[in-house]
């Protein structure tokens, strides 16, 4: 069992808390101000602490930034009014909030998965804060905007340069959403794709960018389809293929580029016109929605389904070189060495 660093403003409530996880976890309590920096590394961060003014947070902050920085996950307890300390809270980038309330059996069960890394630590850590922005920006109602997109946008790809691909995908496979956990491997693909092909910042960015955005219209599709614990009817699959249009409609006019709302739009396309919703052909495609169109499908192959098993990323590039006509040839060789470092077995034989 990991180790738990709680830090508090009331070390009689903390260590009633401490003493309720059972004998099994092995919990430090710090005094909030106390100048004395935690000893050891925790494996979780649990910030009990009921008054969040500026100089607690202040205090949080400091004391925050040595041991996240190793890749420890911070779970924020709220106390009295939760909406306003969960405002107050996001000032620290927790990567994830829970109401001090809760009953016992909610707060073990979220100390629990954040502790389940399933990779690096730190690719856990940025997966769940990606998790989190996907909820509370794309799933929330709310409109997405340009700013939004960027956020998210650099979120993933610090997460891709300082974790890798092969981390980050195990990282995100834990999630139970199956719409958040496809949007996100296909984002640090397409950033594990960007840094394979050489690209500049700016390119980079706009590749990255676009496959964040590109599932934004399943947000509108029911979630009795959308997490069905099976495969779809013709009927259910006929109401999925409809996102790419309703992505496009909702962004449109939002501030985003031409080239994201194609994207979006366009990234069910196939070369030879067999795909949808516009039935585009070759010339018509352009490169940046043949490159995460790439992203998107090997994404969907390595990623765990109700109904099956992830497959392995030497089947599934095999089977994305073999859609011949339908994708650009020259991107799916270029993608190679992203299927190469994700694949278990460290080398792909084409």
């Amino acid at each position: 069992m990991g180790r738990l660093l709680l830090i508090s403003d009331d070390l009689a409530r903390t260590g009633r808390l401490a003493r309720s996880l059972g004998p099994a976890r092995r919990c430090t309590v710090q005094d909030l101000y106390d100048d004395a920096v935690p000893s050891g590394q925790p494996d979780l961060i649990v910030g009990d602490v009921a008054r969040l003014t500026s100089e607690a947070i202040t205090r949080l902050q400091r004391m925050l930034e040595p041991l996240r920085a190793v890749g420890a996950p911070f779970l924020l307890l709220t106390h009295g009014n939760a909406a306003r300390a969960e405002v107050q809270g996001r000032l620290l980038s927790p990567t994830d909030i829970l109401p001090a309330m809760s009953v016992l059996e909610r707060l073990l069960d979220r100390i629990d998965r954040l502790q389940e890394v399933g990779g690096s630590a730190v690719a856990a850590r940025m997966a769940d804060e990606a998790r989190l922005f996907f909820d509370r920006t794309f799933f929330s109602g709310r409109t997405v905007t340009p700013e939004y997109a960027s956020i998210g946008t650099g979120l993933i790809a610090r997460a891709v340069q300082q974790c890798g691909i092969r981390d980050w995908i195990q990282a995100v496979q834990r999630f139970d959403e199956a719409t958040h956990r496809h949007c996100l491997i296909v984002t640090g693909m397409a950033a594990a794709f960007a840094a394979k092909l050489g690209f500049i910042d700016l390119d980079s960015y706009r590749l990255t960018k676009a496959a964040l955005l590109h599932d934004v219209g399943k947000t509108r599709i029911s979630k009795t389809i959308l997490n069905k614990p099976g495969r779809l009817t013709d009927d259910e699959m006929a109401v999925m293929r409809t996102h790419a249009a309703l992505g496009y409609d909702m962004l449109v006019g939002s501030g985003f580029s031409p080239e994201m709302l194609q994207v979006v739009r366009s990234h069910h396309e196939m070369l030879d016109g067999s795909g949808y919703p516009d039935g585009l052909r070759a010339e018509e495609i352009p490169d940046l929605v043949r490159l995460v169109t790439i992203c998107d499908i090997y994404g969907a192959l390595i990623e765990r389904r109700s109904y099956r098993a992830p497959m392995p990323g030497r089947e599934a590039y095999g089977i994305v070189q073999s859609m011949t006509g339908r994708l650009d040839a020259d991107l799916v060789a270029a993608f190679r060495p992203v299927a190469t470092a994700f694949d278990p077995a460290g080398a792909i034989n084409i």
